[in-house]
């Protein structure tokens, strides 16, 4: 369960101050697919950092499994997101220069886990997404969907409990879109990991559980069970 309560983020200061996200509180139960949809500046990208303890809101709290993150000194809140999260970008963030391979086992790097069970991880992750032909293909040599699909592994090899998809879809054609989606409500449902996505996308929206309409840093409305 997350449960967000009172987040306030202001930017600026004094006579330029502008307020991103103002006294927003919502619960997601553990295994939904959820969409934060609005328009460009309406907070949506503020509400997925300050949820994820990326940034950390002047006011407000977010608790995951009952725990006050926001509460914890950045070190923990780091250790707590590298356990429990993973992140999926617009832009991707592979590393070109690096194989397909190395791409998807830095998490694992960074958590110190043992080689022998890191390659065996590793050649799961890129399975799913289907690139095992191209483990040993540098990244920069990928198409855009590839690297999406990259990108994905990377996200899932460390068994997160929420992955965070900050328009995942939003470079990419609209087949390959369609791919990259179904990759991850697939695994939302077989793995029971919360996904929340964010995006401007109604049509992507309508496939998730539950929608957190956001607009100019205010909940607008909450929509439950939307199926496609």
């Amino acid at each position: 369960m997350i449960k967000v309560k009172n987040i306030t983020k202001t930017y600026g200061k004094k006579n330029n101050k502008f307020k991103a996200l103002d006294d927003v509180s919502f619960e997601i139960s553990d295994g939904a697919s959820v969409a934060i949809i609005g328009k460009s500046g309406s907070g949506k990208s503020t509400l997925m950092h300050a949820m994820s303890g990326l940034d950390r809101p002047e006011k407000g709290e977010v608790f995951i499994d009952g725990i006050n993150i926001l509460s914890m000194k950045q070190k923990k809140i780091d250790d707590f997101r590298a356990n429990k999260m993973s992140f999926i970008f617009q832009s991707f963030f592979v590393q070109g220069n690096e194989t397909s391979y190395q791409n998807v086992g830095l998490p694992l790097e960074i958590s110190e886990v043992a080689i022998k069970k890191r390659n065996n991880l590793i050649s799961q992750a890129l399975k799913k997404v289907d690139l095992t032909d191209k483990k040993k293909s540098k990244a920069n040599e990928l198409s855009g969907g590839q690297k999406q699909r990259l990108a994905i592994a990377r996200a899932i090899v460390n068994d997160p409990k929420i992955i965070f998809a900050d328009e995942p879809t939003g470079n990419l054609d609209s087949v390959t879109s369609s791919l990259i989606e179904n990759t991850l409500f697939s695994y939302n449902k077989e793995k029971g990991v919360t996904l929340i996505i964010v995006t401007h996308d109604q049509d992507l929206a309508n496939k998730c559980d539950m929608q957190i309409h956001i607009k100019d840093g205010k909940v607008e409305k909450i929509e439950g069970a939307k199926n496609a």
